[in-house]
């Protein structure tokens, strides 16, 4: 089979190759790729895998080969696969409790998206606890995790503030759910009940300084590629400060993906959730679409598998 591979010696850290085919265990089924999103923690990995291994921690496919123990997705089913790696290739190993299953007749590169961005917009919000009637910022809302979190907190009946410096990336926000969008936490007229934040940095310790007595922030996304510094008295719980508190997100550590997958997939599928995908391109064009100057979008780009 055709697969992406780790190549240092090429400007893109990528090679389109051949290598053998996936061998599955007993409890592995096998899909065809037929997509996948590539994130941005994806590529910017890169520099730091080993040659040859097959990137990638999403996909979307159509099971081929069923598990021999009887687990996992049917022949035929179209699934959203998710993995610490081996997705940008032509086959894919998968188990029972690495898939979502679509619905029947589901895009495959709009389920696509689902695995990383869209699952990890709904687990973090669930650390925040219930969201009718309380006031939510969305801190990087124009990122793909963002995007998807605006819509889904906005449905669960929160005030959704979203930020952007982007002045053209406003009315988007607005048309997914937003009530208000700012260009940062510091721009906020009152305080907010939770904090889903995709940037860190100063942006995260400016928007913990925002957060009413028992909010939380969840700290998901890193893109802005800085420490986080808290001046003495940050941390103080007098004042109308008590009880706040800020806790870490990885999605590989959580379990039970199944079930909420399929749900994003069906809500996708169905007309509920916008999949915010800007672009789809075949696979072939994975190095230029995500080159360095090709410009940070504001919603997933599709690769689809030939």
């Amino acid at each position: 089979m055709l697969a992406w591979t780790v190549d240092h010696s090429s400007p893109s850290h990528l090679s389109l190759r051949e290598v053998p085919d996936p061998v599955p265990g007993p409890h592995d089924a096998v899909i065809q790729v037929l997509a996948f999103a590539p994130n941005h923690g994806d590529l910017e990995a890169l520099p730091g895998l080993p040659d040859g291994m097959i990137p990638g921690w999403d996909a979307a496919g159509v099971v081929v080969a069923e598990a021999l123990d009887g687990t996992g997705p049917r022949l035929g089913q179209v699934v959203a696969s998710l993995g610490v790696d081996s997705a940008w290739a032509q086959r894919r190993l998968v188990t029972a409790e690495s898939v979502g299953v679509a619905p029947d007749g589901a895009d495959p590169n709009l389920t696509s998206v689902v695995p990383v961005a869209a699952t990890s917009a709904l687990r973090g919000l669930r650390r925040l606890g219930p969201l009718l009637g309380r006031r939510v910022l969305v801190l990087g809302g124009t990122s793909a995790v963002g995007l998807f979190a605006v819509q889904l907190a906005a449905r669960s009946g929160a005030e959704v503030v979203a930020t952007t410096r982007n002045r053209a990336a406003r009315r988007r926000l607005v048309e997914l759910g937003a009530r208000e969008v700012i260009a940062a936490p510091s721009d906020l007229g009152q305080d907010v009940s939770g904090v889903l934040d995709l940037l860190g940095g100063s942006h995260l310790v400016e928007a913990f300084a925002r957060l009413a007595p028992g909010g939380t922030l969840v700290a998901l996304g890193h893109a802005a590629g800085q420490g986080e510094r808290f001046g003495y008295g940050a941390l103080f719980g007098d004042a109308g400060r008590h009880d706040r508190s800020l806790t870490t997100f990885f999605l590989g550590a959580e379990t039970g993906l199944g079930p909420d997958m399929a749900w994003l997939a069906t809500e996708i599928h169905e007309g509920r959730l916008d999949p915010v995908v800007v672009a789809v391109r075949p696979w072939q064009e994975l190095p230029d679409a995500f080159a360095a100057g090709a410009g940070r979008t504001h919603g997933k780009v599709v690769l689809t598998v030939g």
